[in-house]
């Protein structure tokens, strides 16, 4: 008994490598998001672990200033690190997505024939590509945070290599 025979005919071997070659580009796409999220949870995981640090030479005392406006900014690097995690996250689902539905209107027009692939799949990618930036922005905000954070005074910069540092 063939596998759903009137949504899924057989199809020609040259039409299946065309569909695999056309669903194949969008997979580098993929690749990147996960190299992206990569390097997110890493930097996830590190702001992490600084403010545990943070939070156990604490303890139960009110921090000084400077501890204080670096736990908030942590914070907020936990923020925006998991907003960029959430929606690189999204857009490589719906990247997912995307692929098996160029599957499926490459070698089965019919079964999609209810959501117009021309209009679907264009709508699909757009939501990828807003859901990517969207990730993208999170991260440009914490590296942006990140740097605001660390500021090397100026007299530390202004020591000469060798030269002792004065009292």
């Amino acid at each position: 008994m063939p596998l759903l025979p009137e949504v899924l005919p057989a199809v020609p071997q040259r039409q299946l490598a065309e569909t695999i070659q056309l669903a194949i580009t969008p997979v580098f796409l993929l690749t990147a998001i996960g190299a992206f999220l990569a390097v997110m949870t890493g930097r996830l995981g590190r702001v992490i672990d600084r403010a545990r640090v943070l939070e156990e030479r604490v303890g139960v005392q009110v921090p000084d200033p400077r501890t204080h406006a670096e736990l908030v900014a942590l914070d907020r690097r936990i923020r925006l690190a998991n907003a960029a995690v959430g929606f690189a996250v999204a857009s490589a689902l719906l990247l997912c997505l995307l692929i098996a539905l160029l599957f499926v209107a490459r070698l089965a027009p019919a079964a999609l024939a209810p959501i117009e692939p021309a209009v679907s799949l264009p709508l699909v990618f757009i939501a990828v590509l807003a859901l990517l930036t969207l990730s993208l922005s999170a991260f440009l905000l914490e590296v942006r945070v990140a740097l605001h954070t660390v500021r090397i005074p100026a007299e530390l910069l202004a020591r000469k290599p060798g030269t002792a540092a004065e009292s």
